[in-house]
């Protein structure tokens, strides 16, 4: 059986922030097992898996990220949205727009470490819409 909801986050600031909690709180009930596919419908912000304990991760992959692709380069022709548009949309291609989690025993099987991120590319990105996809 295949379920399909769209959940429309809060809207977040710029940056990198746990949204499992959010997630989770508009999941119909899980099955015994499965997958679950998460797409973000947006091209300047992504989805990705990564440490959920310590928030200095997240702090420094924005600095990683604004330092591999930083605003105001010269040779940016895509600019009419602003100095954050172009580099967000080279950053959410670099970090990816879909994520796929196993569901086992009707929960999310992730790490203990692991948590879902909204990579939020735009100073202001406004509410994100996810589809999220229940295989079972």
């Amino acid at each position: 059986m295949i379920q399909q909801i769209e959940i429309t986050l809060t809207a977040y600031s710029r940056g990198y922030h746990l949204i499992d909690s959010e997630i989770r709180r508009n999941l119909p009930d899980l099955p015994e097992t499965g997958m679950m596919h998460l797409f973000i419908k947006h091209t300047s912000a992504a989805l990705t898996i990564n440490e959920n304990a310590d928030p200095s991760v997240r702090d420094d992959f924005e600095l990683i990220m604004n330092h591999l692709v930083p605003e105001n380069e010269p040779y940016y022709t895509h600019v009419f949205e602003g100095a954050d548009d172009m580099p967000a949309h080279v950053k959410a291609s670099m970090m990816g727009t879909e994520l796929t989690i196993p569901i086992t025993n009707h929960q999310l099987n992730m790490g203990i470490w692991q948590g879902i991120y909204l990579c939020e590319f735009r100073n202001r990105g406004g509410r994100r819409k996810i589809v999220v996809t229940i295989y079972s």
